[in-house]
């Protein structure tokens, strides 16, 4: 098969790696990939947005199979451009990416399916939705409703920073558009978990879990981020916990969005808070979590492009895939500055000495190539290492080993990944 990743992050990187061990490949191209992605694929330089573009190179190169990574261009409709090529894309359609495209969308899709989520209501208005935020009190979650690079949420622990998320969001405009309706929601207490799953319209196969840390420092303060680093198993989420999950989340969604004519392809990703009164949704995504899938595709022992095929050819409910039973950690390295203005251009040197260490993969996010070869940090996210270990603790040790083999003054990680569930198994 010949395949296309769209994509230039970190999630990307661990998709093209798992793709390039297949025995079905036969080439792999990403767009526009980056230095990391460089040693397993062929990059060209094409933006994910440039669907023109992308459509031409897949139809020249006799592309099999295209797999978009990020949000954006799925939410854009990059799966429909590609379908109307006669290309396979795996990924949702636009009218199904809405699931992540937009927060009151998801609602009701909730509503309808009978998923369990938080109570909330949405506004267009500034002064209303200032006004239920006196009424509710606080804490309280404001979210604009559209894409904001995963920094549109705000869990406000006072009234002020409510009013705040409103004033940026609805006021100011600081997401453009995505911020012009918000959903305001009750605040969820527990646990939060990421719960993935490959589809192919109907059947959907479970892609492992993991627990993300979005805070960018230590013991979950500072602002929200992207992610800062994940880890897997979750042991507050046994695998029993999971296959309900799926039953109670991931496959009654499917099947409304079969219902409404819009069926879901692609990688769907539920967002759960472990509450006292039982899981429930916190938001869905239309594609792979990260730095999540960077972890699992380290425990992943099938052939990734194998069910890629599958799930484009609405298959299934024939295929299962088989894990490694180790657990995974990856340590997020960010540029100084992230999340909100990360500074660019220093120079990342150690990748080889950390990528040297046993059970350990070093994968590119926001980096880019200088002239003499150099690695330069290009973006907020920069690297996710990860480790493989016998257990949780073996493999945090393990990635930080790699970490500290990394000579760049201008990045910095959160040292405490997995924390919660060490503190718990002592």
């Amino acid at each position: 098969m010949r395949v296309l990743v769209v994509g230039s992050g970190g999630r990307e990187h661990a998709l093209c790696w798992a793709i390039a061990a297949s025995p079905l490949l036969t080439k792999l191209w990403c767009a526009p990939g980056n230095p990391g992605i460089a040693a397993v694929a062929e990059c060209v330089p094409i933006g994910v947005m440039d669907f023109p573009a992308l459509v031409a190179f897949a139809r020249a190169q006799k592309i099999d199979l295209v797999l978009p990574g990020p949000e954006a261009p799925l939410v854009a409709g990059l799966t429909d451009a590609m379908t109307a090529a006669g290309i396979a894309c795996c990924g949702p359609t636009q009218a199904a990416a809405q699931v992540e495209g937009s927060k009151s969308f998801t609602k009701d899709l909730c509503a309808a399916a009978g998923i369990p989520t938080a109570r909330a209501v949405r506004f267009t208005d500034a002064d209303a939705a200032r006004a239920h935020i006196r009424a509710q009190g606080a804490p309280i979650v404001v979210k604009a409703d559209g894409l904001a690079a995963g920094k549109g949420v705000v869990v406000a622990v006072t009234e002020a920073e409510a009013f705040d998320a409103i004033a940026a969001m609805m006021d100011q405009r600081v997401f453009g558009e995505a911020g012009a309706e918000v959903v305001i929601e009750e605040c969820l207490v527990g646990p939060e978990i990421s719960l993935f799953a490959l589809c192919d319209g109907e059947a959907a196969l479970p892609m492992g879990s993991a627990q993300d840390h979005k805070r960018a420092g230590d013991g979950d303060t500072g602002p929200n981020t992207g992610g800062m680093g994940s880890y897997s198993p979750v042991p507050v989420f046994p695998p029993a916990l999971a296959a309900e999950c799926m039953d109670r989340f991931i496959r009654p969604a499917l099947r409304e969005l079969a219902r409404r004519g819009t069926p879901f392809r692609g990688f769907l990703y539920a967002g759960l808070m472990l509450t006292p009164d039982g899981p429930k949704l916190i938001e869905f995504n239309a594609r792979f979590g990260d730095p999540e899938c960077q972890i699992l595709m380290l425990k992943l022992k099938s052939d990734l492009l194998a069910a890629l095929a599958a799930a484009c050819d609405g298959e299934l409910k024939h295929f299962d895939l088989r894990w490694h039973d180790s657990a995974t950690v990856g340590v997020v390295m960010a540029a100084r500055g992230y999340p909100e203005a990360p500074e660019r251009g220093s120079v990342i040197r150690g990748l080889d000495r950390a990528a040297a260490v046993p059970n350990v993969t070093v994968f590119h996010a926001g980096t880019e190539a200088a002239p003499d070869g150099a690695v330069l940090a290009a973006g907020g996210r920069v690297l996710t290492v990860c480790a493989s270990g016998r257990d949780l603790r073996n493999a945090r040790d393990t990635a930080y080993a790699a970490v500290d083999m990394i000579h760049w003054p201008e990045g910095f990680c959160r040292r405490d990944i997995g924390w919660r569930a060490l503190a718990a198994t002592g």
